[in-house]
């Protein structure tokens, strides 16, 4: 880790002011973060969301498990805004087979039930730790801050839920009057086709918008734990003392 290199100002913080700071760092950076992350997301939605001709519910289940693995693009990008480096798409292009194809199989399986996932991503990620290493390492990490990430992840969760029934409502609020009535008892007859088809669109497109902010917030509060760690702070001020 180059600390000279890092763009952000380490300081002791709560677990709260760090994950702001990982939302102002994502609002800084958000045309290379969200064009990154809708350039990988945007088709592998279509796919996704297609998938209802063979199954219903496999749509919402695909989408689902496919957040990690979307979470690595951009967290690609932010690990890079974070030293001042911007990103583009040909960065992307090149750096794929780290970004997208590596630990694929982890990404779409049991990494997707970890209630701190944005928070432990980035050690997977960026660390390039062995196997053996991985357990203590994440453990380490997680000491006195698990709950914070799994709170996070709450709290985002919830947020996906509200805009989901929000994005819902406005459809059937918004249609003209003689048809709001119709629609709304139109989806409790033909659930079955709304869960299947509507609820996954509604459902991507509050992922496409809302993941970036969770990745963010999560890398943000892994570099504060990290600085917590490894005294960051300390080092970055007799850097700069000694620049003078």
């Amino acid at each position: 880790m180059q600390l000279d290199a890092l763009q952000l100002r380490m300081r002791p913080r709560s677990a709260w002011e760090a994950a702001d700071l990982g939302i102002r760092l994502a609002q800084d950076q958000w045309r290379s973060l969200y064009g990154c992350h809708a350039v990988v997301a945007v088709p592998l939605f279509a796919l996704c969301i297609a998938s209802f001709e063979v199954a219903g519910w496999l749509p919402l289940l695909l989408l689902f498990l496919c957040k990690p693995w979307l979470d690595r693009t951009s967290l690609f990008v932010l690990s890079r805004a974070a030293f001042g480096q911007p990103t583009r798409l040909s960065d992307l292009w090149r750096a794929q087979r780290q970004v997208l194809w590596r630990q694929l199989l982890q990404s779409w399986t049991w990494r997707r039930l970890s209630p701190c996932r944005s928070f432990t991503q980035p050690m997977y990620q960026l660390e390039g730790l062995r196997l053996r290493q991985i357990g203590g390492r994440r453990r380490q990490l997680r000491r006195n801050h698990r709950l914070q990430a799994v709170v996070m992840t709450g709290l985002f969760a919830t947020a996906e839920m509200l805009l989901v029934i929000g994005l819902y409502s406005a459809l059937v609020w918004f249609a003209p009057t003689e048809r709001s009535s119709q629609e709304a008892w139109g989806l409790l007859q033909n659930f079955q086709q709304f869960a299947a088809l509507k609820l996954p669109m509604l459902y991507a497109l509050v992922v496409l918008l809302l993941e970036p902010l969770y990745v963010a917030a999560g890398f943000a509060m892994y570099l504060n734990r990290r600085a917590e760690l490894e005294a960051w702070d300390l080092e970055q001020e007799l850097r700069n003392v000694f620049a003078r």
